[in-house]
């Protein structure tokens, strides 16, 4: 059992646990740690905790040191080189005609390897590609095949809303996001606006999706005639944000629309079920 702290590491923010011995750390401070794929920089996110290893957590890091500006130096340093690499393996991809999407290339922070994202609809033989770049750039290749909705993590920009994408900003995961929660919040069903820059369904569609079916729990379907404090009339629509329910009556050809509390409506409709 070992007293580690979370991490994240690399553009993907993917989490690793690390030791972290006797430095007072708090949320957002990076460090250089000693993980699997070599010496990293992490950013703290996740406080303190005990761990044991296991089948999906084998290996926990050490942090060896709070960033210092000689680290904030070889970090600048590695970026302009890790831009430079992009640059050869764009070549190289182009050169042995891969059917693959270049993403990303980053070193580690000692430079003992380079890890290569893209996206590919197909498998990809790259295995010729890996001798000739580890024989180009001298270090170790790690290809990486992401999915597009990491790739618009990695990559980044503003979303519908005007705001960075929530990938970008704070997502630890992608939950799953189905056409059936933009029709349970009453959407209009037209991909192209209900998709984000990936061309998957936007991520908050899911974010209130659980609000949206605590609110319409117990009511009769858009369409059913229900009771209300004006006798029996159509359920025609729900804003569930207010919360209110638009019932439709219909007399002698002429159509009348009332509105009323949810919660109104639901009271009166339990005691007709009874």
């Amino acid at each position: 059992m070992a007293i580690v702290i979370g991490l994240i590491v690399r553009p993907l923010k993917e989490k690793i646990y690390a030791e972290s011995g006797a430095l007072d750390l708090n949320f957002g401070d990076k460090v250089i740690v000693k993980a699997d794929h070599g010496i990293e920089l992490g950013i703290v996110c996740e406080k303190e905790k005990n761990l044991e290893p296991s089948e999906d957590q084998p290996f926990i890091g050490k942090i060896l040191r709070k960033v210092t500006d000689e680290d904030l130096q070889k970090i600048a340093h590695n970026e302009k080189k890790s831009q430079n690499a992009y640059e050869t393996v764009a070549k190289k991809v182009a050169f042995y005609e891969l059917d693959m999407k270049l993403t990303d290339v980053q070193y580690t922070f000692d430079c003992s390897k380079l890890f290569v994202y893209y996206t590919s609809e197909s498998r990809v033989d790259f295995r010729e590609l890996i001798k000739d770049l580890g024989s180009a750039l001298k270090t170790r290749i790690q290809m990486v095949q992401i999915g597009v909705r990491d790739e618009s993590k990695m990559i980044g920009g503003l979303g519908i809303c005007g705001r960075t994408l929530c990938c970008q900003n704070f997502l630890a995961d992608f939950s799953s996001v189905t056409i059936d929660m933009a029709k349970e919040q009453d959407l209009s069903i037209n991909t192209s606006k209900l998709s984000g820059l990936c061309g998957r369904l936007l991520c908050c569609i899911s974010y209130e999706n659980e609000y949206y079916k605590e609110i319409k729990k117990g009511l009769p379907k858009i369409g059913d005639m229900i009771l209300t404090p004006n006798g029996k009339g159509k359920f025609a629509a729900i804003d569930s944000i207010k919360q209110i329910i638009t019932v439709e009556f219909s007399q002698n050809n002429n159509k009348e629309f009332q509105k009323y509390p949810i919660d109104i409506i639901k009271d009166l409709n339990k005691e007709t079920d009874k």
